[in-house]
């Protein structure tokens, strides 16, 4: 095991079904990350590098991304995209070694779920420090953190149903059936959003691509009005989706 091939490591880190998973896995890591992640995964097996410290690598990535775009600029808008794109490349990696190497863990499970709160907390936080244009609070900051708050409620909406399911003896798994609305009216609504995608815009790597292409009419504007409008929908959407998915929740079968 100590030098196996990209092709035993991707076998082995990449079961049947993997970019196929609901709701667990990125249009991104389908598209072209789950072809480049083995390599990685196959150097950390070598090395004898654990899943967990992966994982932390992960969140210091993702939280340097926050950190950087919150500076300002064309360069630190593509810095930051550059280091999400390695955020959600060990994010792939930390799975595939541990799945290669037997050595899953419910501590990786949940280190990796607080690897996402974070990383996509400290981006929203950064672009509201950018939209004020300087390191001080500010009602551009207020926003970003609104959008911040917004993503940590989905995202603890999301996980308290599992946990909530845990405590009252029901199997994890969900049906689709059971996520939909019982009410038609809310179906339909749930799947008009799901085929908008507008959920994506507060999505670490979806954002950080976008903050890129306001920083390139910042540059153009020669002000920061793209940056804020930016700011406003990742408020918006944060704060809506949140709700709206408080209430799907509750409307469907999922915690029956």
């Amino acid at each position: 095991m100590s030098k196996p091939s990209v092709a035993e490591v991707r076998a082995g880190g990449q079961p049947a079904g993997i970019k196929e998973r609901v709701n667990e896995e990125h249009w991104a890591g389908r598209l072209y990350m789950r072809d480049i992640s083995p390599y990685l995964s196959t150097l950390f097996v070598r090395l004898r590098v654990p899943p967990n410290p992966i994982t932390y690598l992960m969140m210091v990535f993702g939280v340097l991304a926050g950190v950087v775009v919150a500076f300002g600029g064309l360069w630190s808008a593509i810095l930051a995209a550059v280091m999400v794109q390695i955020y959600l490349l060990l994010d792939c990696s930390d799975g595939e070694v541990a799945r290669y190497t037997g050595r899953t863990s419910v501590a990786g499970i949940y280190l990796d779920r607080i690897g996402h709160y974070v990383s996509e907390v400290a981006l929203l936080v950064g672009l509201g420090i950018r939209a004020q244009g300087e390191f001080e609070a500010g009602g551009w900051v207020v926003l970003g953190m609104a959008a911040a708050l917004g993503v940590v409620l989905i995202k603890a909406e999301t996980d308290n149903v599992v946990v909530a399911r845990a405590k009252a003896g029901l199997p994890e798994k969900i049906t689709e059936e059971a996520m939909r609305p019982k009410s038609s009216g809310l179906s339909l609504a749930r799947r008009l959003a799901s085929a908008l995608k507008v959920h994506r815009l507060i999505q670490a790597v979806e954002l950080s691509l976008i903050v890129v292409v306001a920083a390139v009419a910042d540059l153009f504007l020669g002000d920061l009005l793209a940056t804020r409008i930016l700011v406003v929908a990742c408020a918006a959407v944060a704060v809506l989706m949140s709700f709206a998915h408080f209430v799907s929740v509750l409307a469907s079968r999922r915690l029956e």
